[in-house]
């Protein structure tokens, strides 16, 4: 679902510090939902019908074991989805929160890419409140295939709404979890010229010295990405800090330059 990790990356999420962590949500945290009963209902008897054994394994394999698989490819399940949602309105918050936990909730990691999908559709009718929610999914079965489109698309879209937001942020780069600070690293890709260059190489050099392989990728492509906007002042930067910057963010940010 996002900017593939090669074969180079750890073995298994278990292996990568702060993947091994799953975290599962108590039903208190779901808000009542009618709208959610609704496609919950109708994810739960398509989806499965739709599932393919032999291809579910080749999945796992392909995500490390990230998490188990229906076996649904990408069209197909994007095709079922638009049945699940034919007909039912627009999401509230509320709506979008007890969607999101409750499709996470389930083991089949296709249920959390409909969430992801949802909630890229809908993050505008999320206010600032809903970041919570969207550090837990990022902490929830963490791996890139889900916690980069949650970075991108739904915590950047909360701050780009909400420039306040930045000072979470500011705490997040900072995390143990490594998923929730590559999330800080990731959350201006699509800023273009709104991307706080200061913010963001703060960031890069905050993290430089970690040995985590999606950190130091997470800096290589989020320089990549800002330099699309502004080329010579990714190029001045990491010039200024090759010697600190490790050779893999070095090479992802320069690819295209």
């Amino acid at each position: 679902m996002s900017d593939s990790e090669p074969a180079t990356a750890a073995a298994n999420p278990a292996a990568t510090s702060g993947a091994a962590d799953t975290v599962r949500h108590a039903p208190a945290l779901v808000p009542p939902s009618d709208l959610a009963d609704t496609v919950l209902a109708r994810l739960t008897a398509l989806y499965p019908a739709a599932g393919n054994p032999f291809r579910a394994q080749e999945m796992v394999a392909y995500m490390k074991g990230a998490a188990p698989f229906l076996g649904i490819r990408t069209p197909e399940r994007r095709a079922l989805s638009r049945t699940v949602l034919q007909g039912l309105p627009a999401p509230d918050e509320a709506d979008c929160t007890a969607v999101a936990l409750r499709c996470f909730a389930l083991p089949e990691r296709e249920y959390h890419y409909f969430a992801v999908d949802y909630l890229r559709r809908h993050v505008k009718r999320c206010s600032s409140a809903f970041l919570p929610v969207a550090r837990d999914l990022v902490t929830t079965v963490s791996w890139w295939d889900t916690v980069d489109h949650l970075a991108a698309h739904v915590v950047g879209g909360l701050v780009a709404a909400d420039p306040a937001l930045a000072a979470r942020m500011d705490e997040w780069i900072a995390d143990e979890d490594v998923w929730v600070a590559r999330t800080a690293l990731l959350h201006q890709l699509r800023f273009k010229d709104a991307t706080d260059a200061e913010r963001l190489f703060s960031y890069c050099l905050l993290r430089s010295g970690d040995p985590d392989f999606f950190l130091r990728k997470a800096i290589g492509w989020s320089l990549r990405e800002y330099a699309k906007t502004a080329p010579a002042e990714v190029r001045a930067f990491v010039a200024r800090n090759t010697s600190r910057l490790s050779p893999l963010s070095v090479r992802e940010a320069l690819r295209n330059l």
